[in-house]
């Protein structure tokens, strides 16, 4: 075992006499060592509680004969960070959360790993982490936050509580009504209720094959959540014992089934960011023509919040993900014949499986479209393309001419939105805020919220080089690429130029010709780095385009 480099014989009594300071005994030393990524802390609602899950995994494994050993792996929460400079740091953690776990696990030698994630960057930043490493690993996350419920009986959620802030300042609630919102849409820990991106994230990991069933929906405050956390400290042991590794699960075709289940559950956009650098790390190449090949071919079968009325705990009372994967069984759309963290193939895994809600998850014969959750659009404005989660799109919208309102940082267009300066009609262009202009590549939940909130998500769309957040609903399009500070058509954008979006068509043009367009690329000049000192300088340097997955270099 790999632990042997540090637990056994006499050259290594030097490093054994480190796991004595530490209080282990021998007969612990001579079991596997099973590192525990724990990602609790005091600052993430969807992490608050990760210490409970993280002792529950390390009762499963210590039942099942290893040594778990916990160390940490820091996490962002993307709704505290949102609407300032602190989301510049978010989607930059998840390549320090894979750095940072490969560290540990090679400098400690560690035989296995049990990872215990829960929110955006999080998540993936782990499956890259368990894709370079290699060794065996399961996935154990912290589950979906509670709906919330109004006095009235409503239920809400996050994405609604943006929202609230877009109808205050159009004069549609008071603060009063803001408040209510406060106090309702977060009820509980885990990751906020609707299939935003970590929801989006977790789910993905048990199409992967990474995760034991449940994974990505039990509720965080639920029971079942600490029994599946023993469960994975336990099945840790049995992966180890047969050496079945991240990438023996993680294998290209996984990757066709993670994109066709994203289009089925209509994930966050964000995941078309996630699943390209995860795949990266496992040895696979995915590229977003990819993702609109299988979306012609996958129906979306559930709305789930923003784009509907039902939360994460409605699609683990109608059987959770293994339901959908069910469905899309029906007709051929999944590759079930892979292996995956249960030593068993999917399968064998969904042999007992029934759809118990089909009002959560609709019938493959009675799908909301024919066609997947997002939609990637080219054309000379995103000549690499970009992503829109069609599923949460107006039907009004799903084709839209108007005028661009250009804006070169999130700051200005929220403040033009909240001075009521947008009209019907307009396409708000934010750009500067990609992977290298932002640094980092801000999410726009709150311009977006804005428009939604103020009654022009039927009328009003908007284009960007950043990204939107799972919460994000309406004719939001993102990681438009190349980016503006790569000198993509987004940066030669004027005020008024006519943008054409056709989602049904993935097409997205500015009618502007050629000729024009070559003469302003000739007289655009690059402006200065916003940033220019610290991690996100040396961020921007190093990081590939959206269409790329925004990796590192």
């Amino acid at each position: 075992m790999k632990s042997h480099q540090v637990t056994q014989g006499v050259d290594r009594a030097p490093n054994r006499s480190l796991f004595n300071a530490l209080g282990y005994t021998r007969e612990e030393l001579d079991r596997p060592l099973i590192g525990i990524v724990s990602s609790h802390n005091e600052i993430v609602p969807g992490h608050m509680h990760l210490d409970k899950i993280v002792e529950a995994v390390k009762a499963g494994v210590r039942m099942a004969g290893g040594t778990p050993i916990m160390f940490p792996a820091i996490a962002v929460c993307d709704g505290i960070a949102m609407g300032h400079e602190g989301m510049k740091y978010s989607l930059v953690t998840r390549d320090l959360i894979a750095d940072s776990t490969e560290a540990m696990a090679i400098a400690h030698q560690f035989d296995a790993l049990v990872m215990v994630p829960n929110c955006d960057k999080n998540v993936p930043g782990l499956l890259m982490a368990a894709a370079r490493l290699n060794i065996p690993t399961i996935f154990c996350s912290g589950g979906p936050m509670l709906a919330g419920r109004m006095r009235d009986g409503k239920r809400t959620c996050l994405s609604h509580m943006f929202e609230a802030v877009g109808a205050y300042h159009a004069g549609m609630m008071d603060e009063a009504m803001v408040d209510e919102y406060v106090e309702n849409a977060c009820p509980s820990c885990g990751s906020c209720s609707g299939m935003y991106t970590a929801n989006s994230m977790n789910c993905l990991t048990e199409v992967l094959g990474m995760g034991l069933r449940g994974n990505g929906t039990i509720p965080a405050p639920y029971s079942a959540r600490i029994r599946l956390a023993k469960h994975a400290g336990m099945q840790i042991m049995e992966l180890l014992r047969r050496n079945i590794r991240p990438r023996d699960i993680m294998t290209e075709k996984a990757f066709e089934n993670a994109l066709a289940m994203d289009m089925a559950l209509g994930c966050s956009t964000n995941s078309m960011l996630h699943l390209p650098a995860i795949a990266k790390e496992a040895g696979v190449h995915i590229n977003l023509d990819i993702a609109n090949d299988i979306s012609r071919r996958t129906p979306n079968l559930c709305h789930l919040a923003p784009a509907g009325d039902t939360y994460m705990e409605d699609l683990e009372n109608a059987g959770g993900v293994y339901a959908v994967m069910k469905e899309l069984t029906k007709k051929g759309l999944l590759h079930t014949d892979l292996m995956t963290c249960t030593g068993k193939t999917i399968a064998e895994n969904m042999a007992t499986v029934q759809n118990l809600d089909e009002t959560t998850i609709r019938p493959i014969e009675n799908p909301y479209s024919q066609n997947g959750g997002i939609a990637v659009l080219k054309g000379n404005v995103a000549q690499w393309g970009c992503v829109v989660k069609q599923s949460a799109v107006a039907p009004e919208m799903m084709k839209h001419e108007g005028p661009a309102r250009v804006f070169d940082s999130e700051e200005d267009a929220i403040a033009a939105i909240y001075a009521q300066k947008i009209q019907a009609g307009d396409v708000v262009v934010i750009r500067y805020e990609g992977p290298k202009g932002g640094p980092g590549m801000r999410e726009m939940l709150n311009p977006t919220s804005a428009i939604c909130g103020m009654g022009l998500g039927e009328s009003v769309a908007l284009i960007t080089d950043g990204r939107f957040s799972g919460a994000t609903r309406g004719a939001a399009i993102g990681h438009v690429s190349p980016e503006a500070a790569e000198g993509g058509v987004i940066a030669l954008v004027q005020e008024g130029d006519i943008i054409a979006i056709d989602i049904p068509n993935c097409h997205i043009e500015v009618k502007v010709s050629d000729e024009e367009l070559a003469a302003r690329k000739a007289a655009w000049v690059c402006p200065e780095p916003k940033v220019k000192t610290g991690y996100l300088a040396r961020y921007a340097k190093m990081v590939s385009s959206a269409a790329e997955g925004a990796t590192l270099n």
